[in-house]
């Protein structure tokens, strides 16, 4: 692959995003790093064996509306994104002495993407269609087995969820970026592939070449 330090992955939750990013960093000899390390906004409103749900979580999905919960979310984005530039920025720089990175996360929102002037960095989104991604919350929450009220919580969550891919893929186009289908069955080895090959074509952040 050309000289490319930073890889962005970006896509909507739980459309596959961490699963490649460590493929894609495995491949590379990269450090694989997620926008949820830097700073958290409420997450996932279901319980797994090891982790209940924080009241606050459940107050955030229980009581907003769908535009309210993509207001937050958004404007939650807007604030880190500063952060997210200065990671990017440093990890980019040749002779800093740092490992080259694969960054994923729903916080690498599109128009903040394209705005970067940073060399050695390129950008994709992954997009799948709202019944894989409904399919793959409802395994992770044991939807079929919750309750009525864990039930709306993850029907809250998934509403917001294909809003936000609705606008992000939106924008994607609109601003001529990088995305991939990642719901037609792929292993995450061929969507880390496609993601190395989207890397190596590019001529500016997120930007596949004239006529792809």
């Amino acid at each position: 692959m050309r000289d490319v330090r930073v890889v962005l992955i970006g896509g909507t939750s739980n459309v596959g995003k961490s699963t490649v990013a460590h493929e894609v960093a495995e491949r590379l000899g990269f450090e694989a790093l997620s926008t949820d390390g830097l700073a958290r906004h409420p997450g996932r409103p279901w319980r797994t064996p090891e982790r209940e749900v924080p009241a606050h979580v459940a107050e955030h999905y229980g009581s907003l509306t769908v535009d309210e919960l993509i207001a937050s979310v958004l404007g939650h984005y807007d604030r880190l994104w500063p952060r997210i530039e200065e990671l990017i920025a440093t990890h980019a720089a040749v002779g800093c002495g740092r490992t080259g990175v694969v960054l994923e996360g729903s916080a690498l929102w599109p128009v903040h993407v394209a705005t970067l002037r940073v060399p050695r960095t390129a950008a994709v989104w992954l997009t799948g269609a709202d019944s894989v991604v409904r399919a793959r919350v409802h395994a992770a929450g044991r939807y079929e087995v919750a309750t009525g009220q864990e039930q709306a919580l993850m029907d809250r969550f998934l509403a917001r969820t294909e809003r936000y891919q609705t606008l992000m893929t939106e924008a994607v186009d609109r601003l001529g970026l990088h995305r991939i289908d990642a719901g037609r069955g792929q292993s995450a080895g061929e969507l880390a592939d496609m993601v190395i090959a989207a890397a190596d074509a590019q001529t500016a952040v997120g930007r596949p070449p004239t006529g792809q």
